[in-house]
C-alpha cells in the first residue's frame, strides 16, 4: 500500500498567498484578451501559466491532448530522475511517498497545480493557426468534436514540448505492426524475442524491465557505450546483465531491415549483416518537436540543432510577443532542458512582460 505522506521528506505547507487578481478581474483591461496564451499544457506550460497568475497576468493554456500528455506517455511504472522539489511549480509543495516521484504522483501533482493557480485549461483543442501581432494575436483552434474557436492574446508562449515525431530508423519494415517507438510496460512482451534499439536511458530501463518480466532481450546501438544521460544507478545493473549474457548487446550496429519474424542488423565498420529471430522491435531512439507552428509564425529554427532563435533571458523569439518555454528551447537535444530547469522559463517570460509594460515583478518572481 502506498503511504499517504512522505517518509523521506518533510511536509511543507501549501503557499498561503493565492494568485493575485489579473487586470481583467480587477476591471482594468479587455476581458476577452488574455495577457499570455500558453500553447502546451505540459509541466513547463503549466509552470508558465502559474508564473503568469503569480505575476497578476491573465492567461489561458491550450493543448491538443490531455494535461501533461508527455508524462501520460511515460512508461507506466517509471520514477523520475529528479527529486520532487526540483519538479515543483511556484512554491507549491510536491510531497511523495519515496525519494523520487512516480509518474502517477507527478500527474496528480500537476493537476493540483492547475487547480491551485486556477489556470484556465482548454484540453483536446488544437491550435491550427495564429494570426495578428503583438498585443492582438488570434489563435484559431479546433476541438476534438470539430468545433472551431478563437483565443485572443497579447503574447504567446509556445511550450509544445519535444515529443511530436519519433526519430525514425528509416529502414524497410519499420511500418510493420510489431514495431513501436513508444514503450509503456513489459507485460505484453513476456516470452517474446524483443529488439530494443538505442542507448538512451529509456532504452536501458525498458530493456531491464523486459528482461525481468521474461522477455528475451537484445539491444542494438550504433555507438560503443551507453548515452551520457543514462541514470548512474542504472548503469551497473545493465552492465551486469550484458556481462552475464542475460541481455545481448550489439555495439556498433544498426538495424538494416525488419521482417515479419526476423530482424537484420548491419555492423558499422565492416558492413557485415546478421539475422536474428524477432517478435517485437522497440525503436527507442528519441523524439523531436514539430516546427510547423513556429515556422508559420516566422520563427527561425536552426536546421542542425532544431533550436528556435530566441533571447535566453526573456525567451522571446525575433517575432515580437512570441516566446518559447520548456524543452522546445533545446531543439533536438533532449538532455539539455528538463522539467527542473524548464519550469523557470515562464517566470522569466512573466518578468519580461511586466518590464515591457513598466510594472515591477511581485516578490518571488
Amino acid at each position: 500500500m502506498t503511504p499517504s505522506t512522505s517518509t523521506t521528506r518533510p511536509d511543507r505547507s501549501t503557499p498561503s498567498t493565492p494568485p493575485p487578481r489579473t487586470r481583467e478581474e480587477a476591471g482594468g483591461a479587455d476581458p476577452t484578451v488574455v495577457d499570455m496564451a500558453v500553447v502546451g499544457a505540459g509541466p513547463c506550460g503549466i509552470a508558465a501559466g502559474a508564473a503568469a497568475r503569480r505575476a497578476g497576468l491573465s492567461t489561458v493554456l491550450v493543448d491538443r491532448g490531455p494535461l501533461c500528455a508527455s508524462v501520460v506517455d511515460y512508461p507506466w511504472y517509471m520514477s523520475f530522475f529528479s527529486t520532487p522539489e526540483k519538479l515543483e511549480v511556484e512554491g507549491l509543495p510536491f510531497v511523495t511517498a519515496e525519494k523520487n516521484a512516480t509518474r502517477r504522483e507527478a500527474l496528480a501533482y500537476y493537476r493540483r497545480v492547475a487547480e491551485y493557480f486556477e489556470l484556465p485549461v482548454r484540453l483536446h483543442e488544437t491550435v491550427e493557426a495564429v494570426e495578428g501581432r503583438e498585443g492582438d494575436f488570434r489563435l484559431r483552434t479546433r476541438r476534438d468534436s470539430g468545433r472551431e474557436d478563437e483565443i485572443r492574446a497579447r503574447r504567446i508562449v509556445l511550450a509544445i514540448g519535444g515529443f511530436h515525431r519519433p526519430n525514425l530508423l528509416d529502414v524497410p519494415g519499420e511500418d510493420l505492426p510489431k514495431v513501436s517507438h513508444w514503450y509503456g510496460e513489459a507485460h505484453p512482451y513476456w516470452k517474446k524475442d524483443v529488439l530494443v534499439v538505442g542507448g538512451s536511458n529509456s532504452a536501458v530501463e525498458a530493456s531491464l524491465e523486459l528482461f525481468r518480466t521474461g522477455a528475451r532481450v537484445t539491444m542494438v546501438h550504433f555507438g560503443s557505450d551507453f548515452d551520457p544521460g543514462v541514470k548512474p544507478w542504472v548503469l551497473p545493473d545493465i552492465r551486469n546483465r550484458l556481462e552475464k549474457g542475460e541481455i545481448r548487446m550489439f555495439w556498433h550496429h544498426r538495424v538494416a531491415r525488419i521482417e515479419a519474424e526476423e530482424v537484420v542488423l548491419r555492423e558499422e565498420d565492416s558492413g557485415q549483416t546478421r539475422t536474428l529471430a524477432n517478435d517485437r522491435v522497440l525503436a527507442l531512439t528519441g523524439w523531436r518537436p514539430d516546427p510547423k507552428l513556429l515556422r508559420s509564425l516566422g520563427v527561425p529554427v536552426d536546421p542542425d540543432t532544431g533550436v528556435p532563435e530566441h533571447d535566453p533571458e526573456t525567451f522571446e523569439t525575433p517575432i515580437p510577443g512570441v516566446h518559447i518555454a520548456g524543452v522546445l528551447a533545446a531543439g533536438y537535444d533532449a538532455n539539455r532542458i528538463f522539467i527542473e530547469n524548464g519550469r523557470w522559463h515562464g517566470r522569466a517570460i512573466a518578468r519580461a512582460i511586466l518590464a515591457d509594460s513598466g510594472q515591477a515583478a511581485p516578490a518571488g518572481n
